[in-house]
């Protein structure tokens, strides 16, 4: 079963927004790939006083652990999401959706 990451554009988006988009994005997934699991990459555990690199270090993080990643629409104007696809590339992680 493949581990998928996904990356989506938050800012100025609420939270029942990108969960509505992440749950579009992995139905999507699921007609792509099939089975497949679905990193976490939906962070709330972090506080008021964060800063987005904190966020990006760890999606890095768990794409490491990803055999593919979706970019969700937008991901071009997004500086975090251009990173990640960047660094999906580079490690030659499998890109589903760009």
């Amino acid at each position: 079963m493949k581990k998928v990451f996904i990356s989506q554009p938050m800012r100025g988006k609420t939270e029942t927004e990108i969960l509505a988009e992440r749950n579009r994005i992995i139905e999507e997934i699921q007609n792509l790939i099939g089975d497949h699991e679905v990193l976490d990459t939906y962070f709330d555990d972090f506080g008021e006083c964060s800063k987005p690199l904190q966020y990006l270090a760890k999606s890095l993080w768990m794409l490491a652990d990803a055999d593919c990643a979706y970019f969700a629409s937008g991901w071009h104007g997004a500086r975090g999401c251009r990173i990640e696809h960047d660094s999906a590339v580079a490690y030659e992680i499998e890109v589903l959706k760009d």
